[in-house]
């Protein structure tokens, strides 16, 4: 008998713009996270009958709904509502969003409350999971949820999220037979990148934040090439951009730049000069977290205590 029903919830969790760095490390995948701030708003509805309905395009969400109903053993279906700008199969953390907003509401609208593992074991049940809904910017095993780690919140730092088009399936991507070789080969770029990062967020520096996540994305052509990086990286920088970030299995790559430092409108022009076909998006990078109907979910220090779990 689940006590303390109020019928409805509603929870936000920022999408990412790729990762900052992606890789593997002693035989250990993770991410680093890159949350923006544009993401999924989910609201849950609470109605009898036992059946999930909402859009029929966000079966991933629905899926999460599902699950938490089951494990929090509530005998109610739901209605679900879904707002969320960011395009799916590009490498924005769209689907995480949802699916992790999704069972968020539906705990808040059952008038309970998730751990950080359970919420990590229903997104992962869904598919491979940005590690966006966690505090601040994460070390995260997107894979199996085995560890996390706190690294800190960015410094002020503006994204422009560039897309040359096309979709990547996170779950096909992941099934690549080639994939630990190819990582095994990119291994110590990926530990330059990692310390480098690091070591921005401890110092608020953007620069090395910047520096380590463009190693990381270079370092990622072997495993999923985008031909645009290396001039849109040229570009970017000459006109006072830090450096680049990608979707290591996704599509888009992001410039990362101060905010006030770049003239975007004059970047967009001169990528869109030699890349046509491209889209844009604009955003802040943010530090990660759920935002329920009451505000935050988590803290720095829960996150940090359970670091490694």
């Amino acid at each position: 008998m689940v006590r303390g029903v109020i019928m409805y919830g509603r929870a936000r969790v920022p999408g990412a713009c790729g990762e900052l760095v992606q890789g593997m490390i002693d035989g250990d995948y993770f991410l680093i996270t890159c949350p923006i701030n544009l993401g999924s708003e989910v609201r849950v509805s609470l109605q009898p009958g036992g059946q999930v309905t909402g859009p029929g395009e966000k079966g991933k969400a629905l899926r999460a709904v599902r699950l938490t109903l089951d494990h929090l053993a509530a005998p109610w279906g739901a209605r679900v509502d879904i707002y969320n700008p960011l395009p799916p199969g590009k490498g924005l953390a769209s689907s995480t969003a949802d699916v992790v907003a999704a069972a968020v509401a539906t705990a808040e609208a059952l008038g309970t409350g998730l751990s950080l593992e359970t919420i990590t074991e229903i997104a992962l049940a869904v598919e491979p999971s940005d590690g966006t809904f966690l505090p601040g910017i994460v070390c995260f095993d997107h894979l199996q949820g085995k560890r996390w780690e706190y690294l800190g919140q960015p410094p002020p730092m503006d994204v422009l999220i560039v897309d040359p088009g096309g979709m990547v399936d996170t779950v096909l991507f992941n099934r690549r037979r080639d994939l630990v070789t190819l990582n095994l080969a990119k291994e110590e770029k990926v530990r330059q990148a990692v310390k480098l990062v690091k070591e921005g967020l401890a110092r608020g520096r953007a620069d090395l934040i910047a520096r380590g996540a463009t190693i990381s994305a270079l370092a990622n052509q072997d495993i999923l090439s985008k031909p645009e990086l290396e001039t849109i990286l040229e570009l970017a920088t000459s006109r006072g951009a830090l450096g680049v970030n990608t979707a290591h299995s996704g599509t888009v790559i992001g410039i990362l730049y101060r905010p006030g430092e770049v003239d975007v409108d004059a970047l967009e022009a001169s990528i869109r000069t030699t890349f046509p076909y491209v889209d844009f998006i604009r955003a802040t990078m943010v530090g990660g977290g759920v935002e329920g109907r009451d505000g935050p979910w988590f803290m720095k220090g829960q996150a940090t205590a359970m670091a490694g779990n």
